[in-house]
């Protein structure tokens, strides 16, 4: 099992549902990619539960309380390390990111706070502390890329540039538009992508999307409507690269599936 406890600069190290129905998601992600689930107090009156997979750790998991549910949609939220996560808040703010919540400890695991770039694109950015989460990356039922979808590549592009150091590497995909990765310093492979808003999904806000790898993305999806997923994108091959499909759960999050051609 291909499992990762460092994080450089740059990599995406979690994701997180918000979700107005725990016992609903954690039924759906159970069954869909053999999840269990360690819940543990983060607060009064709040529990996080800790998702994992063959006892590593994939991500994590909380219901929103009424009035966060009243100003956020659920949602998955994507997760980029950094070693200083005050400086490099206040980077993305000066580079015309929005802070829509500043830094903050969450207890003695780390510190974050939550990002979103110029187009409107809502991301978490990760300083760990104590150093020895395990968490499962590359394996079917666990976390293997990360994407936005953004209405202005160009500006996106210059804030992730500016604020977490990647390099932009653009491929022309033909008909599919231009596809740009993501390089982190010191990691060898790309970290993640970006792509313009594509045409169907004009109106769309700019938003991260996480793929989860599985081993048959066409059964998942099946697996997944039949479980109560709606499907958002069909099952579809990226030339040489690879098939994915994206599902909205039952509670509307959207998550994409995906099967590496190699």
């Amino acid at each position: 099992m291909t499992t990762q406890n460092e994080f450089k600069q740059g990599e995406f190290c979690w994701i997180e549902l918000s979700t107005k129905d725990v016992s609903q998601a954690k039924k759906f992600y159970g069954e869909l990619f053999g999840w269990s689930f360690d819940d543990m107090p983060a607060g009064p009156g709040m529990t996080y539960s800790m998702a994992k997979l063959d006892g590593k750790h994939v991500g994590g998991l909380f219901e929103m309380g009424a009035e966060m549910a009243k100003m956020m949609p659920t949602a998955w939220a994507s997760y980029i390390s950094v070693g200083d996560v005050d400086a490099i808040t206040a980077k993305a703010e000066a580079s015309g990111g929005k802070v829509m919540k500043p830094a903050f400890d969450v207890m003695d695991v780390g510190r974050m706070s939550v990002v979103a770039d110029p187009t409107g694109a809502v991301f978490c950015l990760w300083q760990e502390k104590k150093g020895n989460r395990t968490m499962v990356k590359g394996e079917p039922g666990s976390l293997c890329w990360n994407e936005v979808f953004t209405t202005n590549v160009d500006r996106a592009g210059a804030f992730y540039r500016d604020v977490l150091g990647y390099g932009l590497e653009p491929h022309d995909m033909g008909p599919m538009g231009v596809y740009t990765l993501l390089k982190a310093p010191g990691v060898k492979d790309s970290v993640g992508g970006m792509m313009p808003m594509p045409k169907e999904m004009q109106g769309v806000p700019s938003h991260w999307l996480a793929y989860i790898a599985v081993t048959d993305v066409d059964a998942s999806t099946k697996k997944a409507t039949d479980l109560g997923a709606k499907v958002m994108a069909p099952p579809m091959d990226i030339p040489n690269i690879g098939r994915f499909s994206i599902v909205a759960d039952p509670g509307g999050a959207a998550i994409a599936l995906y099967k590496n051609a190699h």
